[in-house]
């Protein structure tokens, strides 16, 4: 199961030793999944704070 993160910070920490970012773009909101080797971490977020959040986290980037 998947597990939901609030906390910006904490899931760009975690990117460090993910394999790839799965970037899913809504109409309301931004979905950023986070897949490290044990567990499938997802951050929701507001389309306007997307992008920056997207140039701070260090693996690979994958647009869906």
């Amino acid at each position: 199961m998947p597990s939901e993160i609030t906390d910006v910070e904490n899931f760009v920490t975690m990117s460090a030793r993910a394999k790839h970012c799965q970037v899913k773009r809504n109409k309301e909101n931004v979905k950023l999944k986070l897949r490290t080797s044990n567990q499938l971490y997802t951050l929701k977020i507001e389309t306007l704070r997307a992008d920056e959040i997207i140039k701070k986290l260090k693996c690979e980037i994958k647009e869906e």
